[in-house]
């Protein structure tokens, strides 16, 4: 017969693998980071891994080796939270043979990389490689509004129409 926190451990590790293996993105927020960043990744070997903070690669901010992190699991259906947990962060050395097998397997998760063939070498010169491993139970769903300000971004937002665009898109039109 099995304890109740045995079997509720059981199942929370079970939620927390399925949904980080069918979600391709993870909202990780570090011990010192202000707010939670999307960031893409790939389970492998029971914990999240994530490449960044290199040329071209996503930030990492606030995941210091040695630290902890809040790692929420939307769906792909709607959107929406389906999971929050605490992990611990480890830095994976370079060289080693359990990164070596984690930049195996996020190598073909990388999308629109310039440089595919090379990008294992470049993540081993540039990159950092980290893994964040679930630490605890899963946490209660929030009540109320987790709304938050977008985080400061040189991007822009598309600008308005010039006023004399409406009438040379007409005039081409006309013309043929």
């Amino acid at each position: 017969m099995t304890s109740e926190p045995a079997a509720r451990s059981l199942f929370d590790e079970a939620l927390i693998e399925e949904t980080a293996k069918k979600s391709g993105l993870v909202w990780v927020r570090g011990a010192t980071a202000p707010a939670a960043r999307p960031l893409w990744h790939v389970w492998h070997e029971g914990a999240v891994w994530l490449v960044g903070d290199g040329p071209g690669e996503q930030p990492l901010p606030g995941l210091i080796d040695g630290g902890e992190a809040e790692v929420t699991v939307r769906g792909k259906d709607k959107g929406g939270r389906l999971v929050t947990w605490r992990a611990s962060v480890s830095e994976a050395a370079p060289g080693s043979p359990e990164r070596e097998a984690a930049v195996a397997e996020l190598k073909g998760k990388r999308l629109n990389a310039p440089d595919s063939e090379e990008m294992p070498d470049r993540w081993a010169r540039e990159c950092r490689v980290v893994r964040l491993k679930p630490t605890g139970a899963v946490a209660p769903q929030p009540t109320g509004s987790l709304a938050a300000r977008p985080l400061p971004t040189p991007a822009t937002t598309r600008r308005p129409v010039p006023a004399a665009l409406p009438r040379l898109l007409t005039r081409r039109r006309k013309a043929k």
